[in-house]
């Protein structure tokens, strides 16, 4: 009997941790249920036209979870911000990865991980529209891509200054490097916009000719 009695209570605990974790899972997939459901309201209303009603709805949850959840809009939309960031710094930081120590890879991995689908498509791109249009009234979200824009520049800046010593090249790396966000920003922009002769193709098309004017030691 004492032995039994021991099993079941060492697996008691072990349940209730299965329980545990279940919940936690659960509770994530509702806040990701919502934020991929503030995205699409997003792309399709823009920022001020997005509602609470709105988000729940498209999730196929009740506007009670959505306050459960976030609490207020801005909760929300601080949390899709967030997690924007946060998928295109692990997208970015993988290509990174995957080229290797080559630093003329590494750039242009950068570049190409710009225009992949899964980053750049219409839904996504409207979204980042939506809040670049708030930003500079709302120093929340100045505060939560400043850090990270920063970051991403000096990797830039880096890679612009080996391969400037590497081509002995004359121009300033801090200089080229903005001037390559820049670009990016700016084929971001025309996609946005939804400009007949820019499609994603075309876009990575121009960039690849940026980096053979650039750096034509490196990508002629």
């Amino acid at each position: 009997m004492k032995s039994t009695e021991a099993k079941d209570t060492i697996a008691e605990p072990g349940k209730a941790d299965g329980e545990k974790r279940g919940r936690k899972a659960s509770k994530e997939v509702r806040r990701l249920q919502l934020i991929e459901a503030t995205i699409d309201s997003l792309a399709k209303r823009g920022y001020a036209e997005t509602t609470m009603a709105d988000v729940a709805d498209g999730a196929g949850l009740s506007r009670g979870i959505v306050n459960f959840h976030f609490e207020s809009k801005e909760k929300l939309l601080v949390a899709t911000l967030q997690h924007m960031y946060d998928e295109y710094s692990a997208h970015w930081r993988t290509a990174l990865q995957k080229a290797g120590d080559d630093p003329a890879r590494q750039l242009q991995a950068l570049v190409w991980a710009d225009f992949d689908r899964s980053i750049c498509n219409k839904r996504k791109l409207a979204a980042w529209c939506a809040f670049w249009g708030e930003a500079k009234s709302r120093p929340t979200y100045q505060a939560l891509s400043s850090s990270r824009d920063a970051y991403y520049q000096q990797v830039f800046i880096d890679l612009c200054a080996t391969l400037k010593q590497s081509g002995g090249y004359t121009y300033e790396p801090q200089v080229m490097a903005l001037a390559l966000s820049a670009m990016l920003e700016g084929l971001w922009l025309r996609l946005m916009m939804g400009t007949e002769d820019t499609t994603r193709e075309t876009a990575l098309q121009a960039a690849n000719a940026f980096l053979a004017a650039a750096f034509p030691k490196h990508y002629g």
